[in-house]
């Protein structure tokens, strides 16, 4: 069977004081299409303007050229902490640094930082898999997209 992703989701939160547009080109430039990138104003608990920036790819191989574009360092990351950060619902959680990534540079979050671009993506796994398998064969898959793709 094909390994896949159900779709990936990035977001993120702009307060009332910054610029959204330079998140959400952040998040267009992660899901690879300005379109798939959504700003919503809100407000905070206490009573602040924000905006969340979300981009969502749908379609399976544009997610997991999403994913991909994560970089080689933080994929082997994933792949060792697959144990942490995937769920009983196929579900990979992570973060990306926001400031670093603004300054060309992607990283994987620590515990508790702020200033964070939330990511999530849903695995396809179908009965007789093993879910955390299929997690670390999309991650495989992922990393074998950037070598040949560049």
């Amino acid at each position: 069977m094909v390994v896949g992703l159900h779709h990936i989701t990035w977001r993120a939160t702009a307060s009332g004081i910054a610029d959204e547009t330079v998140v959400a080109d952040a998040i267009a430039w992660l899901v690879g299409d300005p379109e798939l990138v959504e700003i919503e104003p809100t407000t905070s608990y206490h009573g602040s303007k924000l905006h969340m920036v979300t981009g969502v790819c749908k379609k399976k191989a544009h997610s997991l050229k999403s994913l991909s574009r994560i970089g080689t360092e933080c994929l082997q990351t994933l792949l060792e902490e697959v144990d942490v950060r995937f769920d009983e619902n196929h579900t990979l959680y992570f973060r990306i640094d926001f400031d670093a990534f603004i300054d060309g540079e992607v990283v994987l979050a620590t515990s508790g930082q702020v200033g964070t671009i939330k990511c999530h993506t849903k695995i396809e796994v179908y009965p007789g898999q093993v879910a955390i398998e299929e997690c670390k064969n999309v991650l495989k898959l992922a990393l074998e997209n950037i070598q040949t793709e560049g």
